[in-house]
């Protein structure tokens, strides 16, 4: 009984001495990345890396970026209620892909953007730019923070909370060990440490499939999905009122890439290091290949997680299935050491890229920092000698707005984890699809019409809209007796659109405008 005793507690010791070592290993590439991809450290470096990253190299990163913890851990979990439909949605995110690349790629390249929302200030104006910038830097603040916060749960769980760490202190670090390695280079940086995590992340889901398959006895492939309840039928075409129709799955897909990458100054910021247009559309047009593969890998993953936790009686499902099987110990500590980097990969690449982007964003859309610092004084005039007298006289630079974005990550998670319960995580996931239902049509509205628009109305268009998509949302059975899901992404961009027609006119030609 000591004997047993004493090998349980050597091989605890072991995984936290293995675990410390993998994440200092892991961080230490990091910075090490950082440090070679630097460049001179100005802001076209770190905003655009001086549009001269490999094509090849930014499309293979961006496979890590779109593939976040949250997929890392939730596609699999999915397989049980979803089964292999899920596919029909990936499948829609080709036409979204190859709509970005021939339609909103050429126009951002032409403008020679730093940002993709100052498309919006020269198409409608000042409101509009500010607008489609504010719903950016709150969709991506608070979906990179939902995102460590799910892995820096898991890693509490696993290791952290043995060692007395509090949540708290776990944040920070990680907080400060991503600052640490973007703060420079920025973008140029970002594009080399996603081939490293995307890597870590395929080499995860490989090496615990194989794991598995070996494990549970199978020869082929056919024969672990037949021995599965889940078979790779994945198109449905019945029931249209069904979430899971193909109809409705594959437009929410589409929408879904255009908004979410085509509108996502996260994502487009990569697009925009590239050489050139050509380069950026081959890199777009490569992903959306590559990540319907990834996608099968993963809900196959999916399907071979229930059956292993079938076979050795762990009760788990959802998104604390891979973390359950893993925490059984049953499939060695290599697994486990794999596992804990393709997380700490998952997460990372999408939450270092979200801090760059954030921070280009704040600088380019919110302050019009381009390059150098901005001066910003608080003040007022005697009225006696008509002087100006300062109270407060700082500037802004790229570095400090950085800083100032990675402390509000680290508070939103903080106050996420205080919150937090299942319905909450979930219902700041849907709120976060919200804001992107306003970008959808103030987009559209300017790519597919030459109409212009009241300006000063559109920040009252993109606040109106997600509160109607909110009502549809609740009353649509009873209204039309039809159940949106994902499409409310549409609905919202459609009374985006229609908001913005009804305050515009008809765009004058130079001859009436002399």
């Amino acid at each position: 009984m000591k004997y047993e005793l004493f090998k349980v507690t050597i091989y605890l010791i072991m995984i936290e001495l293995l675990t410390i070592a993998v994440l200092f290993t892991y961080f230490l590439f990091l910075y090490l990345i950082s440090r070679i991809t630097k460049g001179n450290e100005d802001n076209e470096t770190f905003f655009l890396g001086k549009r001269k990253s490999p094509w090849y190299i930014v499309a293979y990163g961006m496979i890590g970026v779109s593939l976040s913890g949250i997929t890392f851990l939730s596609v699999p979990g999915w397989v049980k209620d979803q089964e292999f439909f899920y596919m029909q949605m990936v499948l829609g995110y080709v036409p979204g892909y190859l709509f970005i690349s021939y339609v909103l790629l050429p126009i951002y390249y032409k403008m020679k953007v730093y940002s993709i929302y100052e498309y919006l200030k020269e198409r409608f104006g000042f409101f509009s730019h500010k607008s489609g910038s504010a719903y950016f830097l709150l969709s991506r603040i608070l979906g990179a923070s939902l995102r460590l916060f799910l892995v820096a749960e898991v890693l509490q769980l696993i290791f952290f909370e043995q060692l007395g760490i509090p949540f708290f202190i776990t944040t920070f670090f990680t907080i400060f060990l991503i600052w640490l390695y973007t703060h420079r280079g920025g973008i140029k940086t970002i594009i080399w440490t996603d081939t490293l995590q995307t890597t870590f992340m395929l080499l995860t889901v490989a090496i615990c499939i194989y794991t598995i398959f070996t494990n549970l006895g199978y020869t082929s492939i056919k024969d672990s999905i037949e021995a599965s309840n889940y078979s790779l039928n994945m198109l449905k075409f019945d029931d249209f009122n069904n979430p899971k129709n193909f109809f409705r799955y594959f437009f929410a897909g589409m929408f879904i890439a255009i908004a979410m990458t085509g509108l996502d100054q996260d994502m487009m910021q990569k697009n925009l290091s590239c050489k050139n247009l050509k380069d950026a559309q081959k890199n777009m047009t490569l992903l959306s290949i590559v990540l319907v593969l990834v996608n099968l890998v993963f809900l196959y993953l999916g399907a071979m997680l229930y059956q292993y936790a079938y076979v050795n009686n762990i009760d788990a499902q959802g998104d604390q299935l891979f973390v359950e099987v893993i925490k059984s110990g049953e499939l060695g500590v290599f697994v486990f050491i794999v596992f804990l980097l393709g997380l700490m990969s998952a997460a990372y690449s999408s939450a270092d890229s979200a801090l760059t982007s954030l921070t280009t964003s704040f600088c380019v859309d919110i302050f019009n920092i381009k390059k150098g610092k901005k001066n910003i004084e608080l003040f007022f005039i005697n009225n006696n000698s008509r002087r100006k007298i300062i109270l407060f006289k700082s500037y802004i630079s790229r570095k400090r707005v950085h800083v100032f974005i990675s402390f509000v990550l680290f508070l939103v998670i903080l106050l996420v984890k205080y919150l937090n319960n299942d319905s909450i995580v979930s219902t700041l996931f849907t709120l976060a699809g919200y804001t992107y239902g306003p970008l959808l049509g103030l987009f559209s509205f300017g790519l597919f019409t030459k109409r212009m628009i009241n300006d000063g109305y559109v920040p009252y268009i993109v606040i109106i809209s997600p509160m109607l998509t909110f009502i549809i949302s609740i009353y649509d059975i009873k209204l039309i007796g039809f159940n949106f899901n994902y499409e409310l992404l549409i609905i919202n961009g459609i009374i985006t659109f229609l908001g913005l027609y009804f305050v515009s006119r008809k765009k004058l030609s130079s001859s009436r405008l002399i």
